[in-house]
């Protein structure tokens, strides 16, 4: 039997590799609502695991409003 991936046993991370595995993308409100945390929790775990290979952000805005979308890579769908 395979090990699981020590880096998804966060409930937090856990939880953003679940919505990421259903939609083709989700931006940063999106993720906190449905995760119930809090921003700077959020964007920590969201941090190890783009840093880990396994979602791709991009930073942007939308008129003057900061925008974080959030992508999996194909590491992270193998690693789920």
């Amino acid at each position: 039997m395979k090990e699981l991936d020590p880096l998804l046993h966060s409930q937090l991370r856990l939880a953003v590799m679940s919505i990421l595995m259903n939609v083709e993308e989700a931006d940063f409100v999106y993720q906190r609502e449905k995760t119930d945390s809090t921003a700077g929790n959020l964007s920590v775990q969201l941090d190890k695991l783009a840093n880990a290979g396994y979602i791709l952000m991009e930073k942007g805005f939308v008129g003057k409003k900061a925008r974080t979308v959030c992508r999996f890579t194909e590491t992270g769908r193998k690693a789920f």
